[in-house]
């Protein structure tokens, strides 16, 4: 797990989602139940995929009310079927109601990025090249993505600019070159436990790379399955080798094939369509907490 699911941001951003859907109030579901109306629903997925977030959208139920009852029942980073009752919940009719886009929501996204990384960490087992996520996230939902891509099967790249050294083109451009960028980091670091990562958008990049040696990891930015091989056989495993740009389900495996270490996928998380999951009330009419208990 990325970071506990307890972490205060997350628990900030369910507080803002809510507020974001309820306002001052749910005003249809307050004008047909009482606050001691109960009932129960199936969150039921209605198309093949990873599930992930169960505990997000019990936090979103449990944040309306704490007597919510949530039952999963399949495992977080479950691959499952059309069909499947992935979890019940019971409690307030006000909650459940008022609860149930902004819970589903997460589900969705979650199990959609998820869902998305398990395609592409399929798509190229048995090459040894390992799927990475990005930085390409929802503003705000930078844990929420990064954990799920995880729950998929995809690795975790640099959380954000703070954990890594990663020289990117304009760096490159501002900085006056390849080696002035390099040499300046050197200076400022004085910490070897702080990776460097490189990127390079030519062959000349990358021999310039080597040439100025003290770095961790070379990224071949955009270059062709047949450029990357010899780079790599270049590289010849001095350095950890990363393949970016222009990599899709169609062909990350010919990219995986020219025995580059990593695959960084934007696409994980910046285009995962969400998974299909509903939720459906189960009990035919309002309950009372006194009637429930008789």
């Amino acid at each position: 797990m990325l970071y506990g699911l307890h972490d205060a941001s997350i628990i900030r951003l369910i507080q803002i989602a809510l507020h974001e859907d309820i306002g001052d109030g749910d005003i249809t579901t307050e004008s047909i139940f009482h606050e001691d109306s109960l009932a129960g629903a199936s969150v039921i997925v209605k198309q093949p995929g990873i599930i992930c977030g169960l505990r997000i959208a019990e936090l979103v139920f449990q944040d309306l009310s704490p007597d919510i009852n949530w039952y999963a029942l399949v495992e977080e980073g479950a691959e499952v079927t059309a069909g499947t009752v992935i979890a019940r919940v019971e409690g307030s009719s006000l909650a459940l109601l008022s609860g149930e886009r902004t819970a589903l929501n997460f589900l969705q996204r979650m199990s959609g990025v998820a869902t998305n990384a398990s395609r592409f960490v399929k798509a190229v087992e048995g090459t040894g090249a390992i799927i990475l996520d990005t930085r390409k996230t929802i503003p705000g939902w930078r844990l929420l993505d990064k954990y799920a891509a995880k729950t998929g099967g995809s690795h975790n790249h640099r959380i954000g600019l703070f954990d890594m050294v990663m020289i990117k083109d304009n760096h490159i451009a501002a900085a006056g070159g390849i080696h002035a960028a390099i040499k300046k980091c050197h200076e400022e670091l004085h910490n070897d436990r702080i990776k460097i990562e490189v990127e390079t958008q030519t062959f000349r990049d990358v021999w310039e790379v080597v040439e100025c040696g003290g770095i961790h990891r070379i990224m071949f930015d955009n270059f062709t399955p047949e450029l990357m091989k010899k780079a790599v056989e270049f590289v010849d495993k001095r350095y950890e080798t990363e393949a970016s740009g222009g990599i899709t389900l169609s062909n990350v495996r010919e990219f995986a094939e020219t025995g580059v270490d990593f695959i960084s996928i934007g696409a994980i998380t910046h285009s995962a369509p969400a998974l299909d999951i509903s939720m459906d009330i189960i009990v035919t009419k309002p309950m009372t907490w006194e009637s429930a208990s008789k």
